[in-house]
């Protein structure tokens, strides 16, 4: 589903990512492990098109896509849930999914597909005409999914899903993505400090260092790495 090749990235004189390197295959939940300032959100961001790369390829279904505007990525099946949620606050929670849906030429298939991500997400139901500003954090979580699965995706990314949340919340919202993943087999990359929770939902993980890729293999393995167990696990 994805490829990426020597990924170079950063902000101004300062370059974040060094070649990073990996792969997501189609159907799978993939994480990404890292330590704060490891440069997992900049990783996201260059994905997304929202940085531009300074060198390397980015490939979304044998697609090269690293030279594409951020809505143009959206248009080829990316869609990213951020870090912070970034919803547009006094808009109802209905208008921020249609937000999501730019990319649709259907409005009558946009509907459908918010009665579709309010099942997956129950809560958002009683709040549907509620500003998006009004929120509870785990609200402005699942909103932030559903505005993501508005437009279609065969690739998710996921920055800290479950920052600043409680952990019943976290629970819930890992529980719609395992579902969405085995229900619908989306594609899923994840980018998440609760190295414990990630590393039971994926099926193989990254851990990014300093901007590079230090460790990968299955999450059975990384799990009885002992540098993953001391670092992400609490030893």
């Amino acid at each position: 589903m994805l490829k990426v090749e020597q990924l170079r990235a950063g902000y101004g004189a300062l370059e974040v990512l060094h070649g990073v390197s990996f792969e997501v295959p189609a159907r799978a939940i993939v994480a990404v492990l890292g330590a704060n300032g490891a440069g997992k959100t900049t990783l996201m961001r260059a994905l997304t098109g929202l940085i531009r790369t300074r060198s390397g390829t980015v490939s979304l279904q044998g697609e090269r896509i690293e030279r594409l505007a951020a809505e143009r990525r959206v248009g080829y099946g990316m869609a990213l849930v951020p870090e912070g949620r970034e919803l547009f606050g006094s808009l109802t929670v209905r208008e921020n999914l249609l937000v999501g849906a730019f990319t649709r030429r259907s409005r009558h298939e946009a509907e459908a597909d918010i009665s579709r991500v309010l099942d997956y997400f129950p809560r958002l139901k009683a709040r549907v005409h509620a500003q998006a500003a009004s929120l509870s954090g785990g609200e402005g979580q699942m909103l932030s999914i559903g505005r993501a699965l508005m437009s279609h995706p065969q690739l998710l990314l996921l920055d800290e899903l479950s920052h600043g949340l409680a952990p019943v919340i976290v629970d819930t919202v890992f529980d719609v993505i395992t579902r969405l993943n085995r229900e619908q087999g989306l594609t899923i990359l994840l980018v998440e400090q609760n190295a414990r929770k990630a590393l039971r939902v994926a099926s193989m993980a990254y851990v990014l260092q300093s901007g590079g890729i230090a460790l990968h293999g299955t999450t059975q393995e990384l799990g009885e790495s002992p540098a993953v167990q001391n670092l992400y696990l609490g030893g």
